[in-house]
């Protein structure tokens, strides 16, 4: 269940936990959509038999591909009724901190942290850890930012 909130009480919101994302499966096939639409071909990500003999014993998400989820994972965290749009206004302390073996799932746990007034709209910071299932350390952790705007 999504927090669900008007925007005028998301502008005085602050430390509020969003919960958690249900899991989702990083495949071969998003892997290699990833890198068609990127240009990035390294063999680690697409190239199976030579990424079995490889530093992580198969092929890994880009980690660009990691970050690219955070809008199907934390979208459906947070619904602002009255909002109109958000949009992506960059990230504060990224880090990859462990690879996502192609197959296996991910989740994101989510807290926002506060918003400011900015551009008209409300500048959402929404600390994000990007969890692998099974694993031992998150694949990301970062500070997300976007910009909300109401109707």
């Amino acid at each position: 269940m999504p927090v669900t909130i008007t925007m005028a009480e998301l502008a005085d919101a602050s430390d509020v936990d969003l919960g958690v994302s249900d899991w989702l499966e990083v495949t071969q096939d998003m892997i290699d959509g990833f890198a068609e639409a990127t240009h990035d071909h390294q063999w680690i990500h697409v190239d199976p038999e030579r990424a079995a003999s490889g530093p992580f014993g198969t092929t890994i998400a880009h980690g660009y591909l990691t970050v690219s989820l955070l809008p199907v994972l934390v979208g459906g965290l947070l619904e602002v009724r009255d909002s109109t749009m958000g949009v992506n206004y960059g990230m504060d302390r990224l880090r990859l901190t462990s690879p996502v073996v192609s197959g296996t799932r991910v989740r994101a746990r989510a807290h926002l942290v506060d918003t400011e007034p900015k551009a008209g709209g409300l500048l959402c910071r929404i600390e994000v850890t990007i969890e692998i299932e099974g694993g031992e350390r998150p694949a990301m952790v970062a500070t997300s930012l976007s910009l909300r705007y109401g109707g």
